[in-house]
């Protein structure tokens, strides 16, 4: 029995999902006896991209986002990559579906441009969170306190820069999952 046993966790995906910030966390929430649902905008697989150029695995998709109810979910994961959180941040019902996590106060853990998403979903205002460099700016000019750590939680928000954090990202979701709602957590 792991410490996530009773946890249903989504993950919010598209299409170039960097490789590893979906696929290590995943199995490590696995490994925590965690129930994973992939949820993207079309049913069918996702495929992954390793850096910037290379197309790698494909995952099954478990539910598309029209069908999914974050009320179902005890926490939600946004993997990184540069083309999944774009095509993420476009579609109303991705951030709807991530909104409704804060607002229920449940755990969010996004990683490397995964918080693109948090961005354009207006949930990154006055909270503390960390990023890849490159969106750095983006969220100070949307109200967030940035840090340059390999992990930042903020009242069940856990953020990190690359796949060189993954470790310390996979230990702080399990963390964060498994205490459940947070008051502090909010849209």
């Amino acid at each position: 029995m792991g410490q996530l046993s009773n946890r249903t966790i989504a993950v919010l995906s598209e299409n170039g999902f960097e490789e590893t910030e979906l696929t290590s966390p995943v199995q490590r929430l696995k490994e925590e006896g965690a129930t994973v649902h992939i949820i993207s905008s079309k049913a069918g697989k996702i495929q992954a991209m390793k850096g910037d150029h290379e197309w790698t695995i494909s995952v099954e998709v478990d539910k598309i986002i029209s069908e999914a109810d974050a009320d179902d979910y005890h926490g939600l994961l946004i993997p990184g990559g540069v083309l999944n959180p774009d095509s993420l941040r476009k579609n109303e019902e991705a951030l709807s579906f991530v909104k409704a996590f804060f607002e229920a106060g449940k755990p969010v853990a996004a990683i490397c441009h995964g918080p693109q998403v948090l961005i354009s979903a207006e949930v990154v205002s006055g909270r503390t969170l960390t990023s890849t460099k490159t969106i750095k700016i983006d969220l100070l000019n949307a109200g967030a306190n940035w840090q340059d750590e390999e992990v930042v939680v903020d009242q069940g928000l856990v953020t990190s820069r690359s796949p060189d954090d993954l470790p310390a990202f996979n230990d702080k979701i399990v963390e964060e999952f498994a205490e459940g709602v947070h008051e502090g957590q909010h849209a």
